[in-house]
């Protein structure tokens, strides 16, 4: 142990140790540089920046307390002391730099409350808004951010993540954002962080072009003939239609047709005629459908319990698939109620059918409406109702929107009012322009 004034001279001039050794600054009290002899794991030995302190009030009856701060190899003699010396004044304001270390090592990293945040909150969510928000956790944020502690995670830490998701793919990157700042709400909630820990406020996200798609009266009638055309005769199709499945179409012409399902036919014509989400339909069951009052009373949906007014055609619809599902053999009498619980079953019965891709595949190629989704068959049947003046309330009842600003989105289909106002308008201008029109010819 010795005392040298701790430079860039001072470490080109200090001797080779052959045992621990400490050297303590003469200016700097508590600032010193730990000296390790050559060993297996450093053959040239080891030289670290330190500081010692007595914490809380000190004095002699109180243990030292040592904490490194470095290497000489990273860390430079000037920097090393500036360190020190706020250290050493926060050792005098009352500080404590080992317990503040320690603290920090057992802070919960991301990756550890994230597993106390699923745990919470995924019991609350839909299992695809679970399934989703998973992806986004293995894919995006544990891969950025899982190693670094949660409350040290910066706004130009979650900056960077967005940025880089944006590269590609800009909707997802604003997901990730939206997801992370419920995760750092909920950790302040749970003291995981400290209040107002937030470091996804004030990231600007990107702009989203609006994705809706409302079919018009003649995409509709296109689309209505090529349903009726697949599900009776069947669609003309070729190797260059059937993509991945090339290897598997049929070598003649004639054998080039294909015939869609007539339950997921029925799928799509509810689907139109009732304005609901795919999953509430391929879900249905029959003891959802109260016929006597023309009614889907769903148990759950995204917005939870919901129920669906039927029109007329809807209930046509269902009553040809009850009729089909309690159809046996040819002269065999019918069963009293279908086999499975499901309205639009798997083939064993036992589940609900999973999608309907391929059949919405050749249904929009065959209408010359490739790019339609099946999602925007529920903006179609707003848009119908919107243009004939049925109201936004009504619409978003029909819908089963919980806040009227969903339905707000489709306010600039329900234009008949302004339409009206913008024809008696323009018809007083072009009538005083057809007045003073009349007047200028007969002066002349």
């Amino acid at each position: 142990m010795g005392k040298v004034k701790l430079g860039r001279r001072a470490l080109s001039a200090l001797p080779e140790v052959v045992k621990p050794t400490v050297f303590y600054d003469t200016e700097l009290k508590g600032f010193g540089l730990r000296l390790s002899p050559p060993s297996g794991r450093n053959p040239k030995g080891c030289r670290t920046w330190i500081v010692e302190y007595r914490p809380g009030a000190g004095g002699r009856g109180v243990a030292k307390s040592r904490i490194s701060l470095g290497s000489t190899e990273t860390l430079s003699p000037e920097k090393a002391r500036d360190i020190a010396k706020t250290m050493l004044a926060n050792v005098r304001m009352g500080g404590d730099p080992n317990s503040d270390r320690a603290r920090e090592r057992a802070a919960k990293s991301v990756r550890d409350l994230r597993d106390l945040y699923a745990a919470e909150v995924d019991p609350v969510r839909k299992p695809r808004t679970v399934q989703l928000y998973r992806g986004y956790w293995d894919s995006h944020i544990i891969p950025a951010l899982g190693n670094l502690v949660a409350r040290n995670v910066s706004r130009q830490d979650i900056i960077k993540l967005h940025r880089n998701i944006g590269k590609t793919h800009k909707t997802t990157a604003n997901r990730v954002v939206t997801l992370l700042s419920h995760f750092y709400g909920w950790a302040a909630e749970s003291d995981y962080v400290p209040t107002g820990c937030n470091p996804c406020e004030g990231v600007k996200k990107f702009g989203e072009a609006g994705r809706e798609r409302y079919l018009s009266e003649e995409e509709l009638g296109r689309l209505g003939a090529a349903l009726e055309r697949a599900e009776s005769e069947g669609i003309i199709w070729g190797r260059e239609a059937a993509g991945q499945l090339s290897k598997h179409a049929p070598k003649q012409d004639a054998n080039r047709r294909t015939k869609i399902d007539s339950n997921a036919a029925d799928a799509i014509r509810l689907l139109l005629f009732t304005g609901a989400r795919l999953r509430e339909i391929l879900r249905l069951e029959w003891d959802h459908y109260d016929r006597q009052r023309a009614l889907l009373l769903l148990p759950d949906s995204k917005t939870g319990r919901k129920t669906v007014v039927l029109g007329r055609s809807a209930v046509e619809t269902l009553d040809h698939l009850w009729e089909r599902a309690i159809q046996r053999e040819p002269g065999a009498p019918p069963l009293n109620k279908p086999l499975s619980p499901f309205v639009f079953p798997s083939r064993d019965l036992l589940a609900p059918k999973a999608d309907l891709k391929r059949p919405w595949s050749m249904l929009t190629r065959e209408a010359g409406l490739v790019g339609l989704r099946i999602h925007d068959l529920r903006h179609s049947f707003a848009s119908v109702g919107a243009a004939a003046d049925l109201g936004l309330p009504v619409i978003g009842k029909l819908l089963g929107h919980s806040t009227p600003q969903t339905t707000a989105r489709y306010a600039h289909l329900a234009a008949t009012p302004l339409r009206n106002a913008t024809d008696r308008i323009s018809g007083a201008i072009a009538s005083a322009l057809a007045v003073r029109l009349s007047n200028t010819d007969s002066t002349k």
